[in-house]
């Protein structure tokens, strides 16, 4: 068996504590197919939950993991937020269609969903113990905190493992939720550096009592984000397509983890789009084999996640971390968005929305932008992407940015000139439409990674080739969910 793919109760006694533990905290967990699903089946229990502080380690915040929350992240809303950009701002004709993460609760961004994916078939099989075990979640920032407070809630314990140079946001967060410091592991580096957590994590595999739940490598990110962030993104496309006249031409994100690219594999079997995976220019490892630095936080690099179903990926799309930093500079400074305002002609309510989009948001964004350019794609053609986080997580970055481009001087002419080259000057460079040996050599560049490295046999390698192993772990959520139902009632 696939560790993390468990479908019965592998571990008995621990399964009993972990069925005494969260009785005696009063917990019921969601079912996947409610978060999937939540104005149909859960309508009652958000209703009955309006008192719950999003932000604070509340249980009922279980049932706030998906992406119907309100704007104040305690009302349910039929259709998922999102922001349809508007031209002025992308200069595509195209509709960019932006969901927004940060409506999910604790976190504000929808990494809560893949911890919650990855714990569920460990603590529902026993394989986690809920009052043994560490969870150990290893990422470049988003993961690890959406893992500590779904852990919070649990009432297990975590450790923390994210590089040391990633936003101080990140670790004032940390700060607040792990009551001792030394559950934050620092590793060496930043975004790119992300060998250097999976040499920590073996290092803390050691101790029987960490049990290691690698965002890169747990398939029940992949499932998860397949089964509630695909249809979440499909009900937007409806939305947005109510006079029945557009396309749903592609789904675009950065490959992070490449569980929020699973939500493609949905929306490519039921809306026909292609998949656009993008990655930082600084660090083109999936474009070029290439290595590097870079500072789009949360979308990490070196190396292609084992949970990247790389031969149903279409596009591979650059984009600069410089892009990034300059525009949040542009959507978040008085000056930039006096610019947008006066010259581009947004609307305040238009300007007031992109501080929904964080750095990696701006990178999904551009990426679509590129996307739209290289298919030529008209005002009846939609690109779905989605905001991980917003920009709330990165103010310190911003200082930081605007000392290293522009000497610590960012006004409007400056704000003109960023937008100038990073938007309208988008062009179509650095970008690859996959196809089979351009998939191929993608697929086995991941070898070096998860079989020399991590140890994973040849043969769970190669299964992943096929897209009936892929559309083969869908089967699971029922299994997961049947689980759940029993360990609620137990």
């Amino acid at each position: 068996m696939i560790p993390g793919l468990e479908t019965t109760i592998t571990h008995q006694e621990s399964y009993d504590r972990n069925v005494e533990s969260l009785h005696s905290l009063g917990l019921v967990l969601p079912r996947i197919s409610d978060l999937a699903d939540p104005p149909e089946r859960l309508a009652g229990k958000m209703a009955d939950i309006t008192d719950a502080d999003p932000d604070s380690p509340d249980a009922r915040n279980l049932f706030r993991v998906h992406w119907h929350n309100g704007a104040d992240r305690r009302s349910l809303v039929s259709v998922p937020e999102h922001i349809v950009l508007p031209d002025a701002l992308t200069g595509v004709k195209a509709k960019i269609v932006v969901a927004l993460g940060n409506r999910f609760p604790m976190i504000n961004t929808h990494k809560v969903l893949a911890a919650y994916g990855c714990l569920i078939p460990r603590l529902m099989s026993g394989a986690f113990d809920a009052t043994r075990h560490r969870a150990v979640w290893p990422s470049t920032g988003n993961y690890c905190r959406g893992g500590v407070a779904i852990a919070t809630l649990l009432g297990c314990r975590s450790v923390a493992v994210l590089p040391e140079g990633m936003s101080q946001e990140r670790f004032d967060w940390l700060n607040r939720w792990l009551a001792d410091p030394n559950d934050i592991y620092r590793t060496p580096g930043t975004e790119s550096n992300v060998k250097e957590i999976y040499d920590a994590c073996h290092e803390l595999a050691k101790d029987t009592e960490n049990l290691i739940l690698n965002q890169f490598g747990e398939y029940g990110n992949y499932v998860i984000h397949r089964a509630v962030t695909g249809p979440a993104l499909q009900r937007i496309f409806d939305y947005v397509n109510a006079d029945n006249t557009k396309t749903a031409r592609a789904f675009v994100a950065a490959t992070g983890s490449a569980g929020t690219l699973a939500a493609g594999d949905h929306l490519k079997q039921v809306l026909g789009t292609q998949t656009g995976v993008i990655e930082a220019l600084e660090c083109p490892t999936l474009l070029y084999n290439g290595y590097g630095e870079h500072n789009i936080q949360g979308i990490g690099d070196k190396h292609v996640p084992l949970i990247h179903n790389v031969m149903g990926s279409d596009f591979v799309i650059g984009v600069s971390d410089a892009t990034c930093d300059d525009l949040n500079l542009v959507f978040n400074t008085s000056v930039g968005r006096t610019y947008l305002s006066q010259h581009r002609g947004l609307a305040q309510e238009q300007i007031a929305q992109l501080g929904d989009l964080g750095l990696s948001s701006i990178a999904n964004i551009i990426g679509a932008i590129k996307y739209a350019k290289f298919n030529d794609l008209g005002a009846d053609d939609v690109v779905l992407t989605v905001a991980t986080d917003g920009a709330d997580m990165y103010h310190t970055e911003m200082a930081i940015a605007e000392d290293r481009h522009f000497g610590g001087r960012f006004g409007e002419v400056q704000a003109a000139e960023a937008f100038g080259q990073h938007i309208l000057g988008t062009g179509i460079d650095h970008m690859q439409e996959l196809g089979r040996f351009d998939r191929e050599r993608i697929f086995n560049l991941a070898y070096y990674t998860w079989v020399e490295q991590q140890g994973t046999s040849l043969e769970a390698f190669d299964r992943r080739r096929d897209q009936s192993f892929w559309d083969g772990l869908m089967d699971l959520v029922p299994v997961w969910d049947g689980m759940i139902d029993r360990f609620n009632a137990a």
